[in-house]
C-alpha cells in the first residue's frame, strides 16, 4: 500500500470541493484530522455559539467519512504536535492543508511546515487566491469598490473539484472522543433557540443553497428587510467551510438578475475582508485610522455607566426596539440579520460612545458565524477606524431605520413585550406615549447621543 497523507482540516469541514482532502487523496490513504487548538488563537478562540456548531459540524462530517470507509480523528491542544504524532502513528510524511489566513493560522503553518512536509492549497475556501488581485503597480488593494472590478476582472473563479474516493490507512491513529470536549453548554444550556433555528453541517448547507437558488433574484429589494427570509442565511456554513464560495458562485452564475449581482458582491467582500487582514493582521485589535486612539471612548472598565449601557446594548433593554430585537436575536439564534448588524453596531458605537472593538468581541461570542476577518473589517467600517470605511459623522437613526425598513414584524418576534403595539407606535412607544410594562425607556436620547458622539469626533479631531 502506499504512504498515507493527513488533511489537516480547520474551517473546511466538508468532502466536496476541498482541494486539500482531493490532491491527498490522489495520492494514497487518507487520514483527516481535526485538531483543536484553543491556545493558538488567544483571544480569539472560539466564542460559545461557534463552538456549539463546531460540535455540530464535526459530528455530521465523522459521520459522512464512516459512511465511505474512514475516519475523522479527533485531537485537542498543540496542533503541531499532535499532527506531528499522528504522522508517526500512521507512518505518513506529508501533511496537506487549505491556507488559513488568520494571523495564528499562518503562524501555525509557518510552524509545521519547519517540521513535516506541509502542502497548502490556496483557494479552497475563497474566490479568489490570496494576494492575487493587485493593483497596476502591484500592490494590494485596501478599498473595496477597486478590489471588487478587479476580482470581476479575473472571473471565473477556478472550478469545483469533486468529493474524492478515500482509501483507509493500515493503521488508524487514536482520536478523541468529540463529546468529552465539552463545546455544548449545559449549565445552563443557552442553546434552545440556536438548535431551532439551524441544520448544520455539509448537506444543510446545500439544502440552504437549493432554496437560495430559487429566491436570490429577490435579494436587491428584500435584503434590508428583516422581517422577511430574503437572504441566504449561509454565512455559517461559508465559515466553517461546509460549503465553498466557488461552489455558491457556479450553482448561481447563470442568474441574471440585480439581486444575484448584489449576492455576488457579498461574496466578493468575504475575498476582500481576507485580503485586508492578510495585510494588517491585527485588524480585530487595532485602529487602522490611528487618529482614533485618541477618541474619548466610554470605558466600561472604569465607568459604572458605560458598563450598565453596554450590559443592556448586548441584552437587549436599550429602549430602542430595532437594537433590542436585533441584540436579542442575536443571543436567541446566535445569528443578526444584515441590516440590523448594522444598526446595533452603529448604536454601540456612537449612541453609546463605547469601542468598537467592546462589540466585536460580544459578537465574536455569539454569533454561529463569526469570521475574524468579516467581523473586524465590518466593525470597522462601522467605526469609521478602517481601512475603508463609513465616516464616523455619518450616524443611524435606529427609530426611522425601523420604520423605513419595515421592521414591525421582527421586532414582534425577538421583543414580545412589543407584540401587541401597532405601527407606528411599535417603532418608538416611548415617544407615543405606549411603553408598555416591563420594557425600558430609552438609554438615551437620539439627539443627545448624536451631539455627544459629534463633541468626542470633534475633539479628537482637533487633539
Amino acid at each position: 500500500m502506499s504512504e498515507t497523507h493527513i488533511v489537516w482540516l480547520r474551517r473546511d469541514l466538508r468532502l466536496a470541493d476541498n482541494p486539500a482532502l482531493f490532491e491527498a487523496a490522489q495520492r494514497g490513504p487518507v487520514v483527516a484530522g481535526y485538531v483543536l487548538d484553543d491556545t493558538v488563537a488567544r483571544t480569539h478562540a472560539y466564542g460559545g455559539a461557534s463552538r456549539w456548531w463546531l460540535q455540530h459540524s464535526l459530528a455530521g462530517l465523522a459521520r459522512r467519512l464512516e459512511e465511505r470507509g474512514s475516519r475523522l480523528i479527533l485531537r485537542r491542544g498543540d496542533c503541531l504536535a499532535h499532527l506531528a504524532a499522528i504522522a508517526a502513528e500512521v507512518g505518513a510524511s506529508a501533511v496537506h492543508a487549505n491556507r488559513h489566513y488568520e494571523p495564528w493560522w499562518r503562524n501555525a503553518e509557518r510552524a509545521v511546515g519547519e517540521k513535516l512536509d506541509l502542502k497548502r492549497y490556496d483557494d479552497a475556501n475563497y474566490l479568489t487566491v490570496m494576494g492575487s488581485i493587485q493593483t497596476g503597480a502591484g500592490g494590494q488593494y485596501k478599498i473595496y469598490t477597486p478590489f471588487s472590478r478587479a476580482v470581476r476582472a479575473q472571473f471565473p473563479p477556478r472550478d469545483t473539484v469533486p468529493e474524492p474516493t478515500l482509501t483507509a490507512p493500515e493503521v488508524w491513529p487514536a482520536s478523541d472522543d468529540l463529546a468529552k470536549w465539552n463545546l455544548l453548554p449545559t449549565r445552563p444550556d443557552w442553546s434552545g433557540g440556536i438548535a431551532e433555528a439551524w441544520e448544520v453541517g455539509e448537506e444543510a448547507a446545500h439544502t440552504r443553497l437549493d432554496w437560495w437558488q430559487d429566491h436570490v433574484d429577490d435579494y436587491d429589494d428584500k435584503r434590508n428587510f428583516p422581517s422577511v427570509d430574503k437572504v441566504s442565511r449561509l454565512s455559517p456554513h461559508l465559515h466553517f467551510g461546509e460549503i465553498s464560495p466557488v461552489q455558491i458562485w457556479h450553482r448561481l452564475k447563470d442568474h441574471t438578475s440585480k439581486g444575484w449581482d448584489v449576492y455576488e458582491s457579498e461574496l466578493i467582500w468575504r475575498d476582500y475582508a481576507q485580503n485586508t487582514v492578510a495585510q494588517f493582521p491585527l485588524y480585530a485589535r487595532s485602529n487602522y485610522r490611528d487618529d482614533f486612539d485618541r477618541i474619548a471612548w466610554r470605558d466600561p472598565a472604569t465607568d459604572p455607566v458605560a458598563a450598565r449601557d453596554l450590559e443592556a446594548w448586548q441584552q437587549g433593554r436599550t429602549g430602542y426596539p430595532i437594537v433590542d430585537a436585533g441584540m436579542r436575536e442575536l443571543y436567541k439564534t446566535g445569528w443578526m440579520h444584515n441590516r440590523v448588524r448594522m444598526i446595533t453596531a452603529s448604536f454601540l458605537i456612537k449612541h453609546l460612545l463605547i469601542d468598537w472593538r467592546c462589540g466585536e468581541q460580544w459578537f465574536w461570542d455569539c454569533l454561529v458565524d463569526a469570521d475574524y476577518a468579516s467581523n473586524a473589517t465590518n466593525w470597522q467600517w462601522t467605526a469609521g477606524t478602517g481601512v475603508d470605511s463609513n465616516m464616523f459623522s455619518r450616524i443611524m437613526a435606529p427609530l426611522s431605520q425601523s420604520e423605513k425598513f419595515d421592521c414591525a414584524a421582527y421586532i414582534r418576534a425577538f421583543v414580545p413585550e412589543l407584540g401587541d403595539l401597532d405601527e407606528p407606535y411599535i417603532h418608538d412607544p416611548e415617544e407615543f406615549g405606549r411603553l408598555p410594562e416591563g420594557y425600558p425607556p430609552k438609554i438615551i436620547a437620539h439627539r443627545a447621543a448624536r451631539e455627544r458622539a459629534l463633541a468626542a469626533y470633534k475633539a479628537m479631531k482637533e487633539s
